[in-house]
Formats: structure tokens, C-alpha cells, sequence
């Protein structure tokens, strides 16, 4: 497994922590050369030492996905540095928290300006170099595209549309022989609780997730890549994860009658 990108480029955004740092190493482990992006650039560097230290090269390329132009020259960059981009993961998301006549149309246009229109903007920048290989395409979205609860309405709303672009991409995309992967997450170590509703990190925010049923973000990063390499159309994971899609799917009564009782959110990660 450790040679099983050698020769080949992936490309993650919001790779500046959590699972977007662990995805970054895990290639990194497989043989890939590594591009890194996101807003901080002082945190890429960090992840791109540590892509070179196992042997591999790194770039980090500072980028807003809200901003199509700092995408398609991400691309370029990539693009100018290693000649080729075999995998492209939309990573970059967070969540805006609150109940919906609450929130502004502004929260729920920036919710959607990361979640939907950054992950579709990466998606189009990146699809002409992925045709010429053959790639492969992974969106982030959460097990929330499943399964809605309270106060998370925006951020449900952004990861069903994702969803939908998703599948639909994946359809688009099979007879030029590049695969659109799903990625539902549920709970992950991660920074995206630390993360307030303007999409500003705060270190001192209190991430009020279940600790007991979070996974570490390396666990997380090796089955989302197992997934995007085996071709899957939707990997969703974590235990709780995959029990919250089934009810939201399949038993949508009953989990409308949880959560108007004031049940436990379960939504997931990024």
C-alpha cells in the first residue's frame, strides 16, 4: 500500500487540520505527491514538512474556496509543480449552528458558500486535469446529507445539496472514466466544533460533540481513502454514523419524533 500512489498527485483542500491534515499524510504514506490548501497558510507549511519528511513532495497553496478565482489558480499551481493531478478532494466545509428562524441569510449564504459552491468550484477546476488521467473525485460531506436534527439546519441543508451534486456528478462523469466518491462522515476529532458560525476558528470554543463516539482523524483518513480508491460512490462511516443514515433513510418517522423531543444531534464532521 505504501507504493500505491507513487508516480501520482492529489490535491485536498481545507488541509490545514483535522481530517484534511490526516488525508495529506495518509497519501503521502501511499506514495502520492501531496498539494495542500486552505486559508492558513502558516498551517499548510506545517503539513507540507511534514509530506517531504516521509519522502514524498508537498506544496501548500493558500485558498479560499468561497473565491473561484483562488481555485482555478490552486489548480494552475498544482498543475505547474508536479504536471499531472490524479485525485482531488473537497474538503473545506464547516457548520453554522442555530435554529433556522434564527439564523440570517447571510449565515445560510456562507454555509452554502463553502459547503456547496467552494466543493463544486474545486470539483470544476479540478475535472480537466482528473479527465486526462482518469482520476478520482471525493467530496466531503457528513452524515448530516442523511439525517437532519435540530439547530444544524444549515448545515443539513448544504451537505443534502452536496449530496445531490454528488451523485449527479458521479453519473456525468462515468464514461470519462473518473469516479465521484461520497464521503459521509460521522463524528471525527476534528477542528470544525472550534469553528463559530462566520467560519472564523476560535481555539477557546468548547467543541460540545460526544467524545466517546469520535473517531481520530488518521482513522478517518484511511478509510475515506480506501474509499476514493476503490471507486465507492458513498462511504459513509463511524458506527453511529452508519446506525443515523439508516434511521434518517429508512425510518425518517421515527427519528422526527426523536428529535422534536429534543434528541442528541448526529450530525457529523465537515
Amino acid at each position: 500500500m505504501q507504493q500505491q500512489y507513487r508516480g501520482k498527485v492529489v490535491w485536498i483542500t481545507g488541509a490545514s487540520a483535522g481530517m484534511g491534515r490526516a488525508l495529506a499524510r495518509e497519501y503521502a504514506r501511499r506514495g502520492a505527491d501531496v498539494a495542500v490548501s486552505a486559508r492558513r497558510l502558516d498551517r499548510l507549511e506545517e503539513v507540507v514538512n511534514e509530506i517531504d519528511a516521509s519522502g514524498r513532495r508537498g506544496l501548500a497553496v493558500a485558498c479560499d474556496v468561497t473565491q473561484d478565482e483562488d481555485v482555478a489558480r490552486a489548480v494552475d499551481e498544482v498543475l505547474a509543480r508536479f504536471g499531472r493531478l490524479d485525485v482531488a478532494i473537497a474538503n473545506a466545509g464547516f457548520g453554522v449552528v442555530g435554529r433556522l428562524e434564527q439564523l440570517s441569510d447571510a449565515d445560510l449564504r456562507r454555509q452554502f458558500d463553502t459547503n456547496v459552491f467552494g466543493a463544486m468550484s474545486t470539483a470544476r477546476h479540478a475535472l480537466p486535469a482528473l479527465r486526462r488521467t482518469r482520476g478520482r473525485l471525493g467530496l466531503v460531506s457528513s452524515v448530516a446529507a442523511l439525517l437532519a436534527s435540530p439547530k444544524t439546519g444549515a448545515y443539513t441543508a448544504s451537505k443534502f445539496a452536496l449530496r445531490g451534486l454528488g451523485l449527479t456528478l458521479a453519473q456525468e462523469l462515468y464514461p470519462a472514466g473518473v469516479s465521484c466518491t461520497l464521503l459521509n462522515p460521522g463524528f471525527v476529532a476534528t477542528e470544525i466544533g472550534q469553528v463559530d458560525n462566520a467560519g472564523t476558528w476560535d481555539g477557546s470554543r468548547r467543541d460540545n460533540r460526544p467524545a466517546k463516539l469520535m473517531w481520530t482523524a488518521e482513522a478517518a483518513a484511511r478509510v475515506m481513502a480506501d474509499a476514493v480508491h476503490r471507486r465507492k460512490l458513498e462511504y459513509t462511516f463511524t458506527a453511529h454514523g452508519k446506525l443515523g443514515a439508516w434511521l434518517g433513510q429508512h425510518m425518517p418517522g421515527l427519528v422526527h419524533l426523536l428529535m422534536r423531543r429534543g434528541g442528541p444531534s448526529v450530525a457529523g464532521d465537515t
